[in-house]
């Protein structure tokens, strides 16, 4: 998952959190996935059963799981959800910039595909297409398309189609080559969800579908409590490092430890790191930490 520090009424489809609120919604979820899906794969999409943020677990402790962002499961002409679904769509908004993100889907893609199969089943043909779809704010290969369709092929005869049923797509909201003007004002939606940029019907039916649900007062307080854990992590990360360059001085006092886990302001945090780089012992440090505290706190205009 991608965090973000914006407002929740900054968030467009893009940031996973709406994306994962409007597709999980009883009401218009389906509509939503349906609507989206159709436009940037430019067919139409049949009968579908939506699921969002997905664990799946490691196989051992060493190993990572993941978390899907939308998983969406497409049925055949009798739209019987018992039956296996015909195609399957992993959805990943994705604004990371520091990742590997072609082997980053190779790995989500194995895992998807190692769940479909029972244990000893040996009909590999059950196994559903499967369309790993990244959404990104950024050309993760750099040539300005919108959308790039990655499919395995054979090197020596190019026209042969391996038909593994498996697609990787990426699509590019600021590209301007390939697609057609349909998906591009679809993608310029997702990046930036305003009303003003619901430009066609279906593009105003999904915004309406996106303010139905920012209007959710359970929504925006599930973000809130969201916007919270983030903030601990990153306090806790904070901390963990201050103590880390102290320790190179000896052994650090509980109550030292206890007073930086006690601080509730980031940047208070932010600059005893500042102080813990350059200082030359622990003594020195837990002099000069509170008239930093205090310097911090005037520059705000304000105590605690």
């Amino acid at each position: 998952m991608s965090y973000t520090n914006k407002k929740f009424e900054e968030l467009n489809v893009i940031d996973d959190f709406l994306m994962n609120a409007v597709a999980t919604d009883e009401t218009v979820g389906i509509p939503f996935c349906r609507a989206i899906l159709s436009v940037l794969l430019q067919r139409k999409i049949g009968k579908i059963r939506v699921m969002a943020q997905r664990t799946i677990p490691a196989l051992a402790p060493t190993k990572r799981g993941i978390r899907l962002d939308v998983e969406v499961e497409e049925y055949g002409e009798e739209a019987d959800i018992s039956l296996p679904p015909v195609n399957l769509y992993d959805v990943e908004p994705n604004l990371q910039k520091n990742i590997n993100l072609p082997k980053h889907n190779r790995f989500y893609q194995a895992k998807i595909d190692s769940r479909r199969l029972r244990s000893g089943e040996k009909d590999f043909s059950k196994l559903p297409n499967l369309y790993v779809i990244s959404i990104t704010d950024f050309d993760p290969f750099g040539h300005d398309y919108m959308m790039y369709t990655i499919e395995n092929q054979c090197k020596e005869i190019p026209d042969l189609h391996y038909k593994d049923g498996l697609q990787f797509i990426y699509f590019y909201t600021k590209g301007n080559k390939g697609g057609n003007e349909e998906i591009k004002a679809m993608l310029n939606y997702i990046q930036n969800s305003t009303e003003k940029n619901a430009t066609n019907s279906v593009i105003r039916e999904i915004h309406k579908y996106v303010e139905d649900v920012r209007l959710q007062p359970e929504v925006k307080e599930e973000y809130m409590t969201l916007e919270d854990i983030i903030y601990f992590e990153r306090e806790e990360e904070r901390v963990q490092a201050i103590l880390d360059l102290l320790e190179d001085y000896g052994e650090i006092p509980d109550t030292l430890k206890q007073r930086l886990e006690e601080e509730i302001r980031f940047d208070v945090l932010k600059a005893w790191h500042k102080l813990a780089a350059k200082v030359e012992s622990i003594s020195e440090f837990e002099e000069k930490m509170e008239a930093v505290r205090e310097s911090v706190l005037k520059q705000q205009g304000r105590t605690t």
